[in-house]
């Protein structure tokens, strides 16, 4: 019997031919069919799939990872569709279903969820061995992060300004930072879907504020600067507060950028 994989969203997939004419609608996973040696089957991606930069370029853009233009996706006439469940609109998904034979949904809650990930890639397109080395590779990074005891921080870890957006604790991000015993503040879960995993602040009604060990300005989703960290360091009501940028993509892309990410966390905690 053919094997098949199951994806989040509980769909079997069947293993797929070397025609296979693949799109992804998420930049980390991409990435992640580069690194499994896909590139001759990847035929469409956002504009913000920028990794690996030398590759890219050459994959043809369907627009973003909300603002989907479906008529480019039609015109590539892709066997399979990958998208996220946090990443991607589920209208958008809807509509592609009409033309688009199989689409395969991706949710990785947590760094060891893309043990998982990588073999239901590497089993739909074919590339067993490729994704057992991915996992080979993290499972490495896991270990050695267990391994290591580190001091506990409260981190506030904000990824928008106007309003200040945070994090809810069962995010991929949050689990990330757990793996060098940073927690993040404020202290909610915001459930599978929705904008409670990504909660609005107002520093004026924080109580929770005064807990906070340092805080991390993401590069992604908005570009936070050397400005802006200046700027929080002056504000009085972050008086104390370690107050530093940090890597978006190394926190919050899953895939092949899990295994850097958490490289990239042990040298932060290092540096501290």
């Amino acid at each position: 019997m053919q094997p098949r994989a199951v994806d989040a969203a509980g769909a079997a997939h069947s293993v797929a031919g070397a025609d296979a004419r693949i799109v992804s609608l998420v930049p980390s996973i991409t990435e992640t069919l580069f690194a499994l040696g896909l590139e001759r089957q990847i035929v469409g991606r956002t504009g913000f799939c920028v990794h690996p930069r030398d590759k890219v370029r050459a994959v043809p853009k369907v627009g973003g990872t909300k603002a989907v233009k479906l008529d480019a996706i039609r015109a590539l006439r892709p066997t399979h569709l990958i998208v996220n469940v946090d990443e991607n609109e589920r209208d958008t998904v809807e509509q592609l279903r009409a033309f688009v034979p199989h689409i395969v949904v991706t949710h990785p809650q947590t760094p060891r969820d893309n043990l998982a990930l990588y073999t239901l890639l590497g089993t739909i397109f074919g590339r067993e061995d490729e994704a057992q080395r991915l996992s080979t590779a993290l499972e490495a990074r896991l270990h050695e992060a267990a391994a290591h005891s580190f001091a506990a921080q409260n981190v506030l870890y904000l990824i928008w300004r106007e309003p200040w957006m945070s994090v809810a604790r069962d995010t991929y991000i949050a689990a990330m930072l757990r793996l060098v015993n940073w927690h993040t503040l404020p202290d909610v879960y915001g459930g599978r879907v929705g904008a409670a995993r990504y909660p609005t602040l107002d520093f004026d009604d924080a109580p929770w504020l005064a807990q906070v060990d340092r805080v991390l300005l993401s590069s992604e989703p908005y570009r936070f600067t050397a400005a802006h960290r200046d700027a929080l360091a002056r504000d009085p009501r972050l008086s104390g507060k370690r107050i530093e940028l940090i890597d978006g993509e190394m926190t919050s892309w899953y895939g092949a950028r899990a295994i850097y990410g958490i490289d990239y966390l042990l040298r932060q905690t290092a540096a501290a």
